[in-house]
């Protein structure tokens, strides 16, 4: 029975350990004017940021307004979501942590 709830413990604490660092998800509206892929709105990662404004002008999206990410599936929505590599993830998750 010990085993069994040291078994646990290390199982439970190592899940906790390895959990990804999560971060909110956004997206813009695209006004008149954006491209078909990004007609209704454009998804971004993390927070609402000049770089992330850039992003979905790039990809086709003519900014006029934040808003929550819609589920229907009714829209139109493009992605300028970072691209990270797994290195980089790792290293920004054991950054997190250490502080």
């Amino acid at each position: 029975m010990r085993r069994t709830l040291l078994l646990l413990a290390i199982l439970f604490t190592g899940t906790i350990m390895w959990t990804p660092a999560l971060s909110a998800d956004g997206c813009y509206i695209c006004g008149s004017g954006s491209t078909d892929a990004c007609r209704d709105y454009c998804r971004y990662s993390g927070s609402d940021t000049f770089d992330n404004r850039k992003k979905c002008e790039k990809a086709g999206c003519k900014v006029s307004g934040t808003a929550s990410c819609p589920t229907a599936v009714n829209y139109k929505v493009c992605n300028a979501l970072q691209e990270r590599s797994i290195s980089e993830m790792l290293l920004a998750h054991f950054q997190v942590r250490v502080q």
